[in-house]
């Protein structure tokens, strides 16, 4: 697949990739910078997403709320959103508006201001922001996964951050981690569409090419040390239903096996192309028959996404009313046993392929998802996986899929997740026969969590 992707470099160390798309009088234009939740230690943890918000609190040229309003009242939309690699802004726009994104965002690469009063208003913004999604049980349990997990990476901690963290957290932590990691060499600019690759690089040289390099960003090297066992966490709070959580050490997005994974996902769970990580509820998927079709849970997903380094391959199912998560975990293990000792079929590695390709081509609708994912994959790999992803996909063999299967879904690989609620209103509650209580009880013991899906913030 040839994307007709231009690659440029300025001096200050900014990359750019463009791509000329002429069917509709629009183009998108993205800044990713190479910076999340991944490069925050503690005492500061969510401060990445922190400083998304404060980009669009104003500048010297910019005040608050112009940002919204510039691009809406000139027929466009924008928005931004961080996770646990990369921080990104975008706009589409009328292509020939499209100088409004290059202003605003060569503005706020350097200038953003970082006013006092605004810091303080908006910890009641990000704090809310938390605590909205503690209402989600889901939430709760994939922080405590995620933590259990990861004892040494920065993956250690959820994007949005320990609450104790955003409490604490002063204005110069906030600008000195802007300072650090807002800089041309720390960030690549997207742009797709109704453009003329030339004149758009003559005007982000005006713009963009006059900003200082910024300081060198230092190389995370921090590895996470091989698991020497199964990890176990219980979550006992309030809520709805009881819910299933099992993650995965899992190979990141330049490891040769990330392919076969990618297939793995989609066999148990639905096909998810490059989107979002998430797979579709595929009705056909072996997780949905096992425990969907069999009325033991009311969803059930896999999550598996390119990532910087190796992170977390997840299946996830909320209980039905009357099903123990005992039970539920059962028949997970049951279907990953499965496909560790016996090869995939031939119809279900063709339907997979059919699949992917299919989403792969759909999201090719819209210059947005264009410059979505020729920048994810930038940040995490190289843009250049955006013309080879299928042809890579479509080179894994049944066997590779069963191989990594037995690789990576072993037990002395997992942490193990059980929400269970504890009102008496939850419509879901768990059976309570002494299996499942001597079987949480020594869980309890073993564990000293997760992720949400690509969480776009705004």
């Amino acid at each position: 697949m040839n994307s007709n992707v231009r690659e440029t470099h300025f001096d200050n160390g900014l990359k750019i990739l463009t791509r000329e798309l002429h069917n509709a009088p629009v183009a998108t234009f993205w800044v990713w910078y190479r910076v999340g939740s991944r490069n925050e230690v503690l005492g500061i943890t969510g401060a990445a997403h922190w400083v998304e918000h404060m980009m669009f609190k104003g500048t010297q040229k910019l005040g608050k709320g112009d940002v919204f309003k510039l691009v809406t009242r000139n027929g466009g939309v924008n928005n931004a959103f961080t996770w646990l690699d990369y921080t990104a802004y975008y706009e589409t726009l009328p292509s020939d508006r499209l100088d409004i994104a290059i202003e605003i965002e060569s503005d706020r690469m350097v200038n953003a201001r970082f006013d006092p009063d605004e810091v303080a208003s908006e910890r009641t913004v990000i704090i809310s922001e938390r605590e909205g999604h503690e209402n989600d049980p889901g939430f709760w349990l994939s922080e405590e996964m995620q933590a259990t997990a990861f004892k040494v990476h920065p993956y250690h901690h959820e994007t949005i951050g320990w609450k104790a963290d955003l409490q604490r957290m002063t204005r110069d932590d906030l600008y000195n981690f802007y300072s650090k990691y807002y800089a041309p060499n720390n960030a690549t600019v997207v742009a797709v569409g109704d453009f003329n690759t030339d004149e758009l690089l003559e005007k982000l040289q005006a713009t963009f090419g006059k900003l200082p390099r910024g300081a060198d960003i230092p190389i995370l090297t921090i590895e996470e040390p091989e698991q020497a066992g199964e990890r176990r966490v219980v979550v006992r709070r309030p809520g709805a239903a009881p819910y299933f959580m099992v993650g995965y050490k899992s190979p990141r997005a330049t490891d040769p096996d990330f392919y076969a994974m990618m297939v793995l996902a989609g066999v148990l769970g639905g096909s998810s192309g490059l989107a979002m990580g998430r797979t579709s509820p595929g009705r056909s998927s072996r997780l949905y028959r096992a425990l969907v079709e069999k009325e033991l849970s009311a969803d059930v997903s896999v999550f598996y996404q390119p990532m910087l380094d190796p992170y977390l391959f997840e299946v996830s199912a909320t209980a039905r009313p009357g099903v123990s998560l005992e039970k539920i975990e059962r028949a997970v293990f049951a279907e990953l046993e499965k496909i560790s000792t016996k090869p995939i079929t031939d119809g279900e590695y063709e339907k997979v392929l059919k699949q992917t390709r299919t989403q792969y081509v759909y999201a090719e609708d819209g210059v947005a998802n264009h410059g979505y994912r020729l920048g994810m994959l930038d940040v995490v790999a190289s843009w250049r996986m955006y013309e080879t992803f299928l042809k890579n996909l479509e080179a894994v063999t049944k066997d590779d899929v069963q191989r990594v299967a037995k690789k990576y879904l072993a037990e002395m690989n997992r942490t193990v997740g059980w929400f269970v609620p504890t009102n008496r209103g939850a419509t879901n509650m768990p059976s309570a026969n002494g299996s499942e209580k001597r079987r949480t009880a020594a869980g309890a013991k073993k564990s000293t969590k997760r992720k949400q899906a690509a969480r776009r913030k705004r």
